[in-house]
Formats: C-alpha cells, sequence, structure tokens
C-alpha cells in the first residue's frame, strides 16, 4: 500500500480527518512503545492469557503487569475476561498482530546484524 501525498489545497474536512487519524494513530504507537507493553501483546498473540501467566512469562510483579494491561486496555488493544478470580486478556483485534509482525521482521529477523 502506497503512502497518500498531500496535495496543496487540500481541505479543511479533509485535514481535520488527516489530524484525527494521525492522533490515533499517535496514541497506537505509544502503546506500544514500551518494552513491557510490547513483550505482553507479543505473548497474546499465541492466544488469552491470564494476569499471573502473564507474570510468569515476563518475570515481572503483578502491579507492574497490570499497570501496563491497564494502559493496553485504555487504548483499545486488549481485551479482559473475567474468570472466577482469575483475568485473561486477549488482543482486541488484528492492529497489534500485524505491527508485531513488521517489528519483528524489521529488528528480529535472521538477517538482522546482531
Amino acid at each position: 500500500m502506497a503512502l497518500p501525498q498531500f496535495q496543496v489545497g487540500i481541505s479543511d474536512e479533509e485535514m481535520d480527518l488527516i489530524v484525527d487519524k494521525a492522533t490515533i494513530a499517535s496514541n497506537f504507537l505509544k502503546a506500544v512503545s514500551h518494552e513491557g507493553r510490547l513483550l505482553i501483546l507479543c505473548h497474546l498473540v499465541s492466544g488469552e492469557k491470564s494476569v499471573t501467566e502473564l507474570e510468569e512469562l515476563l518475570a515481572a510483579r503483578q502491579a507492574a503487569v497490570s499497570q501496563q494491561l491497564s494502559r493496553l486496555r485504555l487504548e483499545g488493544l486488549v481485551v479482559p475476561r473475567r474468570d472466577g478470580k482469575a483475568i485473561y486478556y486477549r488482543l482486541a483485534d488484528d492492529r497489534p498482530k500485524r505491527i508485531l509482525e513488521l517489528v519483528y521482521e524489521l529488528f528480529c529477523g535472521d538477517d538482522i546484524p546482531a
């Protein structure tokens, strides 16, 4: 997909729409820019996980994991589900997975120098 080219004389309505979309994209990128949140999303790509599972996978305290999950939930990237005392999280949609695939390709692939 090619990036759009902005034209001189764009209408105020079109510019407002572009700014709105840029704000949404910026908030999304800020949410995934923290290594803890990025790792949580990486783990959730494979499926739903409980907070306890995420604590163990990340070797992190519950408070730290919950704080990062709260930010991801606020940005609409993850969805919680309660089952008794346990809370499970999953990706809200395909956007985080698509970004993570690109990040993996750019930074973690076999042809990337260490």
